[in-house]
């Protein structure tokens, strides 16, 4: 099913106990992100404004007792994108979303393959998934949503994966 951008934003805040996302891209071209990380890019202070909203989510999420989990995917060097976004993680982290960094090396140790979905994803509750699916130059295409339970649990049991190799965004450093 396709899950429109409505029909999302209302799943980020109407979860009852946990909403996890793996992001598995080394760059995103996301409209609402763009100008903000330009102002990175050359050097400007920007005020984090415009991450409030979400912030405030997640602290009411944080207050209820739900969970919100990130794990981003990396490679290293970090990207410029994934440097920005390390940049301006602390706000989220410090309003209660748990956002950690696992270097895509570690998912291909010798013994120890990391299998993956092909797009990046949340799943909410461990009832619902959705896809998140991109083009080439990192805006979003479209949210494909799934109950199926064989869905559910190749992304339960992949962000788990991931998970146990994440870095804490307060303990992974950029160089």
């Amino acid at each position: 099913m396709i899950v429109s951008n409505e029909e999302f934003d209302a799943l980020l805040t109407s979860f009852d106990r946990s909403a996890s996302h793996l992001e598995t891209r080394d760059a995103y071209g996301t409209e609402t992100e763009l100008p903000h990380m330009a102002k990175w890019a050359a050097g400007e202070h920007d005020d984090l404004e415009w991450l409030q909203g979400w912030c405030a989510t997640l602290r009411e999420h944080s207050a209820a007792g739900r969970t919100v989990r990130r794990a981003r995917v990396v490679s290293e060097p970090l990207s410029d994108y994934q440097r920005w976004s390390h940049s301006i993680a602390h706000p989220m982290v410090e309003a209660g979303e748990d956002i950690r960094w696992v270097p895509r090396h570690l998912l291909t140790a010798p013994g120890r393959v990391t299998m993956l979905p092909a797009n990046d994803f949340y799943v909410f509750d461990n009832q619902l998934v959705v896809f998140l699916t991109y083009a080439g130059n990192g805006l979003m295409r479209e949210m494909i949503g799934s109950r199926d339970p064989r869905d559910i649990t190749l992304c339960v049991d992949a962000f788990e994966a991931v998970w146990k190799l994440a870095i804490p965004h307060r303990d992974y450093t950029v160089e």
